[in-house]
């Protein structure tokens, strides 16, 4: 996720401080991934370092506005027009977990699976709450981009969430085929039991 070009979009459509940044990023994104202030005026002063923002003077209160450069809306403009290179994918920690899971000794694959399985389907359970809500909101008279653009994020969630349990029933199949065969019963004549010696009977 890029907060850097989040932020930058934001400020496309005005200066604004800190809390606001971070306030109308969590209002589009559905609070997703939310920020905490330090991240967003940590990810400003690297901005302001690059020449992308630049500050825009302070309100009464003391709050610092900033405001995008000509260098950071051709940034923007850069950002929205590449698409989301997939050479480097983000870490995922449900791979890495089964990967790990399947190497280590003692480990109830199965289980992992099922448990995320579970876990999964109750998240898309969820989302799909979630949307209904954001379909009726969208759907209403005071509707707005913001709201829209939680739908959309609700949509990549739902359908990731989807992929995410089809993945786990294919770890669920492989795993199957991986298991050793039982060993084979034998074919041949059953040996012949031999006779119980009586006490005391000499060999």
């Amino acid at each position: 996720m890029s907060i850097r070009h989040g932020l930058l979009a934001l400020l496309d459509q005005g200066p604004r401080y800190g809390y606001q940044l971070r306030s109308e990023f969590e209002a589009r994104t559905g609070a997703t991934w939310p920020l905490n202030v330090g991240q967003v005026y940590t990810t400003l002063g690297r901005l302001e370092r690059d020449g992308l923002v630049a500050p825009d003077g302070e309100d009464e209160e003391g709050h610092q506005f900033y405001a995008v450069t000509d260098k950071g809306r051709t940034e923007l403009r850069a950002w929205f027009d590449s698409p989301v290179p997939r050479t480097n994918p983000p870490r995922d920690e449900l791979a890495i977990k089964l990967a790990m899971a399947v190497t280590v000794p003692g480990v109830d694959v199965h289980a992992v699976v099922q448990g995320q399985r579970r876990h999964s389907i109750k998240a898309l359970q969820d989302y799909t709450r979630l949307k209904a809500r954001a379909l009726a909101g969208v759907a209403g008279e005071q509707s707005g981009d913001a709201d829209f653009a939680w739908l959309l994020v609700l949509d990549q969630l739902i359908f990731q969430t989807e992929a995410e349990v089809r993945w786990l029933d294919h770890c669920e199949t492989r795993l199957a085929a991986r298991r050793p065969a039982a060993p084979a019963a034998p074919t041949g004549p059953a040996p012949t039991a031999r006779a119980a010696q009586p006490q005391g009977e000499k060999r």
